[in-house]
């Protein structure tokens, strides 16, 4: 073999060796940079989750009115709380559009199911939680507030109805101010509580910060 063909062989072969020594390098850049990228994506999305769960703990601790009393509440609402009842919690959330009115009590049995038949038209009938929130549901304006769990994630001993006051003329029913969202919860044999939300239009005078029961 000439010198000449000699050198194009083994610079044939040189090129070749090189060629094959760049194919590894190159597939490391390539995977270094894949990883950088999922590096990057998961800090974006934990930071993501991070500035989410913020927010969602700023709107759950916001805008919540001190005077919101049981009383108070029971007044804007129209739901009168029997003279039974115990354990009455109120809040009050103010909202950018609609505010938001939180009520509830606890009754016996017996005279929860009294007092909602007060309430309820005889020819209407409370349904239960067939398809019930998961246990971390968060409504803007949670019951969760009142140290309550949300009565949406119960199924068993729950039941609920929607009632406005338009021509609801029942004994506890003719003093309804605004529609509500009624709950009872058998959380335990022979004792329930009464779980109330209504939305309010932001017109109403927030209660007056105050420590009164």
């Amino acid at each position: 073999m000439s010198c000449a063909n000699r050198s194009r062989t083994e610079d044939g072969g040189r090129s070749e060796r090189r060629g094959r020594e760049r194919v590894p390098v190159a597939a490391v850049v390539v995977l270094v940079l894949l990883a950088c990228v999922a590096t990057t994506i998961g800090v974006v999305s934990c930071v993501a989750d991070d500035v989410s769960s913020d927010l969602s703990d700023q709107e759950m601790t916001c805008c919540w009115e001190d005077g919101a009393t049981p009383a108070w509440m029971s007044g804007q609402m129209g739901i009168r709380i029997p003279e039974a009842a115990s354990d009455r919690r109120a809040g009050y959330k103010v909202g950018q559009r609609y505010d938001t009115g939180l009520l509830s009590f606890v009754l016996p049995g017996d005279e929860a199911e009294a007092y909602t038949g007060r309430l309820i038209r005889n020819d209407t009938e409370m349904v239960g939680n067939f398809h019930p929130e998961k246990k971390d549901y968060r409504p803007a304006a949670a019951f969760g507030h009142l140290g309550l769990p949300e009565p949406e994630t119960f199924v068993e001993g729950l039941r609920k109805i929607s009632l406005c006051p338009d021509g609801l003329t029942t004994p506890e029913g003719e003093h309804l101010q605004r529609c509500v969202d009624l709950f009872t919860h058998e959380f335990e044999p022979g004792t329930t509580r009464i779980y109330v939300r209504s939305t309010i239009e932001p017109c109403v005078t927030p209660p007056p910060a105050s420590k009164a029961p």
